[in-house]
């Protein structure tokens, strides 16, 4: 046995060691899939973040904790007798054979294959419709970017990115005159297609829209931290600060990064 099958192999018994109903974790017994579910995310963006932070070194634990949700849903669905891990792994491993036709097979590799792949998949599990099978427990952006490819696939999309950009400033036009309103359902559903036009024109530009929003929130913090130091400098926090001083200390921060 490989040292990967025997890691695994390992694994597999303490995750049922765990959830072993008399001499197991009486936390890890009393968990479903409902109450796991939101770690699996969780641990998803931790590995995203690492992988975005370079930081090799922990990049092994934080998939080993990403694989623990595998594991331990596997685990769960054995017990129902619904499911085990070697379902899991064989599926995952049939479903790649059966969309790299030009790897696993004689077919030579054609434009679209993965997603018309999908579609068939789609198909098969009788989800109709362009936009069925998009989970709805996507983050919000990354969502909007799949809704939007996925009518681009059926010709409903714009023919340069900048025309969504034109787009936009149209849905800010309009976000601007319910503004005026007052009313906060037309203000909410205003604000919402601009966040979704912006997330296509990410689409437009092969960019992500969550990375762009990760970086911009990165870009923030470190100037708002930028901007607290500034302030300290001269004896003062942002509590006590006019906005006239932060918005100074701001600039201030802008100018020593275009330096930098």
């Amino acid at each position: 046995m490989s040292d990967a099958a025997q890691a695994l192999s390992r694994l597999l018994d303490i995750m049922a060691r765990l959830r072993d109903p008399v001499s197991g974790c009486p936390w890890d017994r009393e968990q479903d899939f409902a109450s796991i579910a939101p770690y699996a995310i969780e641990e998803a963006y931790e590995v995203e973040d690492t992988i975005a932070r370079q930081d090799w070194a922990a990049l092994p634990d934080e998939l080993g904790d990403l694989l623990l949700q595998v594991v331990y849903h596997a685990r769960m669905g054995e017990e129902a007798s619904l499911f085990d891990f070697a379902t899991v792994a064989g599926m995952i491993g049939d479903k790649m054979v059966r969309r790299h036709p030009h790897v696993f097979g004689d077919a030579a590799l054609a434009p679209g294959q993965w997603e018309d792949g999908k579609e068939q998949e789609r198909l098969a599990r009788r989800e109709r419709g362009t936009l069925a099978g998009i989970p709805t427990a996507l983050p919000a952006l990354l969502r909007a970017r799949k809704l939007s490819a996925r009518a681009a696939r059926v010709g409903f999309d714009w023919p340069e990115a900048k025309d969504v950009a034109e787009k936009v400033d149209e849905e800010i036009a309009e976000l601007k005159v319910e503004l005026d309103s007052g009313d906060r359902d037309r203000i909410a559903d205003e604000l919402g297609d601009v966040l979704f036009t912006l997330a296509t024109l990410a689409r437009k530009l092969d960019l992500d829209p969550e990375a762009c929003l990760r970086q911009a929130n990165a870009k923030f913090t470190r100037r708002f931290t930028g901007v607290e130091q500034h302030l300290a400098e001269r004896g003062m926090t942002p509590a006590d600060s006019t906005l006239a001083d932060m918005e100074a200390a701001w600039q201030a921060v802008k100018r020593q990064e275009r330096k930098a």
